[in-house]
Formats: structure tokens, C-alpha cells, sequence
């Protein structure tokens, strides 16, 4: 999948410029927490960061999701309660890892309009659930393959867990209809 950084604009693409500009991926758990992306997050603000976005705190919510600011992200993911936004919760709660706390909120997600593309991308990467994406797998491979560093298995749940984020952060980010 192509990831541009530059169409969320100027500011955006900096952000994510100071690490992998959205392409790098994440880890299943954890992960080290950028504080000068934080710094800048907290600052700029849904709003400015995404002017005419789709879903601007959900968008904000992915950008701290990508930079592991998860206290931050959880805070902006459970505000207003709606799809997009149980969808971030979801993602969190699996990263914490708490495999039945992501499972409670992927049930609230519901289907997705980025589920269809998610399934075909995975399926690219040799993670094929079936005929639709299937979230709860997904938090069930992510489980094993955090325990297998370094392995195939973990590898794939990488780059389909970036997948995720950026077909997500996409959708929230951009206009609707754009």
C-alpha cells in the first residue's frame, strides 16, 4: 500500500516526518513514547491539524496512536463514542496488550468502511481471515505473534497492523467523499 504524508499537509507530514513519516511500523505492545511528537500533538490540536477531515479527533487520536502517546490516544478515543473512534479505543486496548478490553471495543466498531480494503491488503500479506476482515483474529494473531519476536509471525502482524493504521488514520483524516 502507498502512504503520502504530504496530502494531511504541511504540518502533518512534519509530525510524521519525525518518525518514518507513517510508513514505520508500530509495535504490538507498548512502545516507546515520542515526546516531542507529544509536545507538538498536544499543541496543534485536532482542529488546525485537520481542518476539514472526515473525523478530526479520531485522525488526532491515530497520530498518537502512531507515536505510542497511548494515555493520550485512549483520552481522545473514548470522548465521543462512535465508530471511528471505538475503532482507535479497539487498536489501544490491543496495544496495551488487553486482548478483552480490544475485543469489547471492535464489537462497538461494528463493519467499517475500511474493513473491505484492510482484508485485501492483509490477505497480500498472508494474513487471510476470509471472505471479511475479521478484527477479533487479528487481536488473536497479534497475542501469538507478540510472543514470538522476531518471527514470520510476528513480522506479518506488523506490517498488517500498519496497514491498519494507515487505511484508518486515511479515512478519519481526509474529507468525506475525498
Amino acid at each position: 500500500m502507498h502512504f503520502d504524508s504530504v496530502v494531511y499537509g504541511a504540518e502533518v507530514a512534519s509530525l510524521l516526518a519525525l518518525d518514518g513519516d507513517g510508513r514505520r511500523p508500530m509495535p504490538l505492545a507498548g512502545g516507546s513514547r515520542s515526546l516531542e511528537a507529544g509536545r507538538r500533538l498536544q499543541s496543534a490540536g485536532a482542529a488546525r491539524l485537520f481542518p476539514e477531515g472526515r473525523a478530526p479527533e479520531a485522525a488526532l487520536a491515530g497520530l498518537l496512536v502512531y507515536f505510542s502517546c497511548m494515555d493520550e490516544a485512549h483520552e481522545i478515543a473514548q470522548r465521543v463514542e462512535n465508530q471511528d473512534n471505538n475503532f482507535w479505543h479497539g487498536i489501544v486496548h490491543r496495544r496495551e496488550p488487553d486482548a478483552g478490553n480490544a475485543s469489547y471495543w471492535f464489537r462497538r466498531v461494528g463493519a467499517h468502511p475500511i474493513f473491505p480494503r484492510l482484508r485485501e491488503e492483509a490477505a497480500r500479506q498472508s494474513m487471510d481471515f476470509g471472505a471479511r476482515w475479521d478484527p477479533f483474529a487479528f487481536i488473536e494473531q497479534c497475542e501469538r505473534a507478540r510472543l514470538r519476536p522476531g518471527s514470520a509471525e510476528e513480522a506479518g502482524a506488523l506490517a498488517v497492523q500498519l496497514v491498519e493504521w494507515q487505511l484508518l488514520f486515511d479515512y478519519c483524516a481526509r474529507p468525506a467523499g475525498g
